[in-house]
């Protein structure tokens, strides 16, 4: 089946990828020498693509989870018509190419999904195909499978360690998610040494325990029995499948199969020796075009399918016009129009609701208008109030369900979640309570890098959780939240203010939103109805100014605004006049303009205290150098609510006294 041509295209992805190494320096050898064989039979025989579009939705995806082999994926990428060059090889890890160290997808054309973090990439892999098996079942009718494709996985013995991949692998196999693949590049070492040193188990077993199919190829450099191997997996339709394929890190070198060749260049004697052993006559960075012409003979392929699949989508339409509409959208990634339009306004209320309830109501209203629209919690559901009543549970046999059930696997299920909206077509979120973000961190940070619209529904968001005690009361979460790059946090006051900032959330493009929310509930405030749809989306305004002229500003987030309210007005009657300030998110005021910003905070007022109940890093910019910081800079207590928040000082005895101290 496989001849001279293809044995040639396989060296020559090895050869690029050496020769991009080599050139910078750095970089990664030993996957690309030995996966190459896998990823070409792949990308030949199998995975279904079209690279004049990239962004075809039915197409096949594949992540590189072992993105350290980056170079492995640019050759191949350039090999299949994709716009990385060969002068984007020669710039590998270069600065502002195309072609970094480790996989972007925002940055390059072809990748998937961001990887390079070990064990991701698997999950990534998960939400992919639980949007594939969602979107199908929402859309697809007999004769019209406008959604059907498959997911594959490169991994690593590497991201088989990493917890990870455990907690989406099991998730998976209990979905019975049967078009996810992943190629197991199994070649017993690591980075420091020998894989025994730290790994002895039974792949197999572990996966079937998984509900997974599993299937092992033992010569890595057998293509036959390579595209047997994917062949049988795709024919595995009630289970994930894992092809465990036996390679030799750096195949051909004079030091393949230790760890000398994980992560340095080989040299240019190694080089020579290397490309001796491969027969290779060619210069550095060339491509023989017998090879261009084997991946154009797939391409055109491919190009002919996506043409057959887009005859498909307008006699779709035709036959569907009440669904013309939503599929649109969904190929898309637009929400429908007027979808705000759904949502509520409050009036001023003392009692007031917790904002996680309110959160509640707004998913549900926005659940009914955006039908692609799903989520789930990390088995916190009912305390997150994530559920959207009346739908069925994202299961076997009724993937239409959008209540997905993530278990206590929170590092999974973001990075799960990320995997989702890489695929796109869908709205997602995810929750859980905020101090265990912190178990979902890595896969927040490559959602933020990655540019994804991800929503964090995040309670339980201060000390004010009470009788759970220190273990579960945020304090740093806050302040390192805001200190991620490209990531919205809201704390929102009251029920208006999280009207704002899921109207955000939903409608970034580019950007993940938390939505820190409170158990307790909070009042309803003055002025919020009308001032907090844009105050919000500016990241702070004033909601209630002083009487005259602003003696002071107290700058407050979350529940804490409305303590601030109240101690306003025992100022007052003190003859102190000041303003609250708002501030549901950093960053958005950050983004403001000069004039803005002076509005909000004008320099003549120097009085300025800030009231948080979390820490206090972060907030010394906005008080500046006469103001102070009322905060909260050690782990919490247990005890109820209202008596741990009494025993941190948040009463506006306390907070009024720390203002008269300052100014008098």
């Amino acid at each position: 089946m496989f001849d001279k041509t293809d044995q040639l295209a396989v060296n020559t992805i090895r050869t690029l990828s050496i020769d991009q190494i080599e050139k910078a320096g750095a970089g990664h050898p030993g996957l690309p020498m030995g996966a190459a064989p896998m990823a070409y039979v792949l990308w030949t025989k199998h995975y279904k693509y079209n690279p004049n579009n990239p962004k075809w939705f039915n197409r096949d995806r594949f992540i590189l989870s072992a993105g350290h082999g980056s170079a492995m994926l640019y050759s191949l990428l350039h090999l299949s018509g994709l716009d990385v060059s060969i002068e984007e090889l020669k710039h590998f890890r270069s600065l502002k190419s195309k072609t970094p160290g480790h996989p972007e997808t925002h940055i390059t054309e072809g990748v998937e999904a961001t990887t390079g973090p070990l064990g991701q990439g698997i999950a990534n892999s998960v939400g992919m195909a639980m949007a594939e098996e969602h979107i199908a079942s929402l859309y697809n009718k007999e004769d019209y499978n406008l959604t059907d494709h498959y997911t594959y996985v490169l991994c690593g013995d590497g991201d088989l360690q990493e917890g990870i991949s455990y907690e989406a692998a099991s998730l998976a196999g209990h979905l019975k998610l049967g078009k996810l693949i992943i190629l197991f590049d199994s070649n017993d070492v690591q980075l420091d040494g020998d894989l025994n040193k730290t790994f002895s188990e039974n792949i197999q077993q572990r996966f079937e325990s998984f509900q997974w199919d599993y299937s092992k190829v033992e010569d890595g450099n057998d293509l036959d029995e390579i595209d047997k191997a994917i062949t049988r997996a795709k024919n595995v339709s009630d289970k994930p499948s894992i092809i465990e394929i036996k390679t030799e890190i750096g195949y051909g070198s004079p030091t393949a199969g230790t760890s000398a060749m994980h992560s340095d260049p080989i040299g240019d004697e190694a080089v020579k020796t290397t490309k001796d052993f491969y027969k290779w006559d060619y210069n550095d960075f060339e491509v023989p075009q017998e090879v261009y012409d084997r991946f154009d003979d797939t391409l055109g392929a491919n190009n002919a399918t996506e043409q057959e699949w887009n005859q498909l989508l307008e006699d779709y339409k035709r036959d569907f016009p009440e669904l013309s509409d939503e599929i649109t959208n969904v190929i898309n990634g637009k929400l429908p129009e007027d979808w705000e339009e759904s949502l509520p306004s409050y009036e001023s209320d003392s009692k007031g609701y917790a904002t996680r309830n309110i959160s509640s109501e707004l998913l549900n209203k926005i659940a009914k208008v955006v039908p692609n629209f799903w989520g789930g919690s990390a088995d916190l559901a009912s305390s997150n109030k994530t559920m959207i009543d009346g739908a069925k549970d994202f299961l076997p046999g009724q993937y239409e369900g959008k209540n997905i059930w993530f278990g206590v696997r929170e590092f999974a299920m973001t990075a799960i979640n990320n995997g989702i909206l890489l695929h796109g077509g869908t709205f997602p979120y995810i929750g859980t309570f905020f101090v265990f973000s912190d178990y979902a961190r890595p896969a927040i940070r490559l959602a933020a890098l990655s540019k994804l619209p991800a929503i964090y529904v995040f309670t339980h968001d201060s000390i004010a959780v009470g009788f759970d005690g220190a273990t579960h009361e945020p304090i740093e979460q806050l302040a390192s939240y805001r200190a991620m790059p490209n990531i919205t946090l809201f704390r929102p006051a009251d029920a208006n203010e999280s009207v704002a900032a899921w109207k955000h959330a939903l409608n970034s493009e580019d950007h993940p939103t938390i939505l820190a929310l409170s158990r307790q509930a909070l009042p309803v405030l003055e002025n919020s109805e009308e001032l907090a749809p844009e105050g919000v989306e500016k990241g702070a305004y004033t909601i209630s100014p002083a009487k005259d002229k602003a003696e002071g500003l107290l700058l407050a987030a979350g529940s804490e605004v409305a303590i601030a309210v109240e101690t306003q007005k025992r100022l007052l009657e003190k003859g102190h006049d000041v303003s609250v300030v708002s501030f549901p998110s950093f960053d958005l005021f950050d983004k403001q303009s000069k004039e803005y910003k002076e509005s909000v905070l004008p320099k003549e007022v120097k009085n300025r205290l800030s009231i948080e109940m979390g820490a206090t890093f972060g907030w010394d910019r906005y008080v500046g150098l006469d103001g102070e910081i009322f905060g909260i800079d050690r782990f919490g207590e247990s005890g109820s609510g209202d008596d741990v928040i009494k025993y941190f000082g948040f009463t506006v005895d306390n907070i009024v006294d720390k203002y008269l101290s300052m100014v008098e």
